[in-house]
């Protein structure tokens, strides 16, 4: 077996990451084994260093985070069919799934298990660097969108995206409130390749990138008037829901469709966070009291405006039938036709493990439809 290195979160809150040896895990049924060309990182998983056991409580230390990998096969499990070692490949690590909680399956390493259902083929033309922007972005945005217990939507079809046009449903519409993160990037190309318009907001440095992605219409989510200009927009059509990504998304979303005829389901990507970090005890109580009379006020307000909104775990899918028809079916297709495109773009910052705590620093700070990587 190789030798493999990780990048440990030790104990609770500790920075930075600490880099040393990690096992070597090989698959079980229906697993490969990657290494690891490229990873990249979520705000997810700077959020669990930062407020330790109040998120993700089931974890234990020490611990291996990551979600987001691409790199090569180098090793199957029995029942793989479609991997076989030297392929190139995506991959969604679930380490941090409350139902999974391995280390041998977080990304922050140089070998990680991979479920196979959980992974796509990459063409040639994909840098690694390019590819491991896609897997949690693409997973979340697949949950919200076509689960039975979210929006419920029809599922995307990579070969009429192929053709240059779509299955078009009649004058129905999806809103995506935050189309130029991660999530929303993902949400716009596959709820466009599934046959819907698409409504979304960006900041108007972001307009032209959404639109290239296939948003119908966007809007700058900092008008004083922009719930007004979706409405507007909305006339005549059919809502089939809402993806609310941000600050200020959820409540946003229950606006609109509490005015608007169709679905009143909005799946919520996120939660309000303060836009300076809390960096000590006391302002992290803050955040965490206000987390709490959020969702008490949201509570409320959905049922007011007769509207319902759930969270979304963005792993969920590696559970149920959506994730082999996003990562089997569709998603190797898409890539390899070129119809659907490896986005926000990645912001390398380093290479190798020890660059990875720099680079969630880097994130926290915030960006900007880009998504932070590391080469290994």
């Amino acid at each position: 077996m190789p030798p493999n290195r990780a990048a440990w979160l030790t104990a609770k809150s500790v920075r930075p990451l600490e880099v040393k040896t990690a096992p070597y895990t090989s698959p079980a049924t229906n697993e490969i084994v990657i290494k690891n060309g490229a990873i990249a990182i979520n705000p997810v998983e700077w959020s669990k260093q930062l407020v330790g056991d109040l998120m993700f409580t089931w974890i234990k230390y020490p611990f291996v985070l990551g979600n987001d990998l691409a790199g090569e096969v180098v090793e199957v499990g029995s029942g793989v069919t479609r991997f076989k070692p030297g392929d190139r490949i995506l991959g969604h690590a679930l380490s941090m799934d409350p139902n999974v909680n391995k280390n041998s399956e977080g990304s922050f390493q140089e070998y990680t298990v991979v479920r196979a259902n959980m992974a796509s083929p990459i063409p040639d033309t994909l840098s690694y660097e390019e590819a491991c922007v896609l897997p949690l972005g693409l997973s979340t945005a697949a949950c919200a969108l076509f689960q039975t217990d979210t929006l419920a939507l029809n599922y995307p079809d990579a070969s009429v995206t192929a053709l240059g046009n779509s299955k078009k449903t009649e004058n129905e519409v999806l809103v995506i409130w935050g189309g130029s993160s991660s999530v929303g990037c993902n949400a716009i190309q596959l709820a466009t390749a599934a046959g819907y318009d698409v409504l979304t907001t960006a900041s108007p440095k972001n307009f032209e990138f959404v639109i290239s992605l296939g948003a119908t219409q966007v809007f700058d989510y900092r008008s004083k008037t922009v719930i007004t200009d979706i409405l507007k927009a909305l006339e005549g059509k059919k809502s089939v829901g809402a993806i609310a990504i941000g600050n200020g998304s959820t409540e946003a979303c229950m606006e609109i469709l509490s005015k608007t005829s169709g679905s009143k389901f909005i799946a919520q990507i996120s939660f309000p966070w303060p836009e300076k970090i809390p960096t000590t005890t006391l302002a992290l109580f803050g955040a965490m009291m206000g987390l709490l009379w959020w969702n008490l006020s949201i509570f409320i307000t959905s049922r007011l405006k007769g509207v319902t909104a759930k969270f979304v775990f963005g792993s969920s899918l590696y559970n149920n039938e959506v994730g082999g028809i996003i990562y089997d079916d569709f998603l190797p297709v898409a890539l390899a036709q070129g119809s659907y495109v490896a986005a926000p773009k990645p912001l390398v910052v380093g290479k190798g493990l020890e660059k990875i705590q720099e680079a969630m620093d880097f994130h926290m700070k915030g960006v900007s439809a880009k998504k932070v990587v590391v080469s290994l």
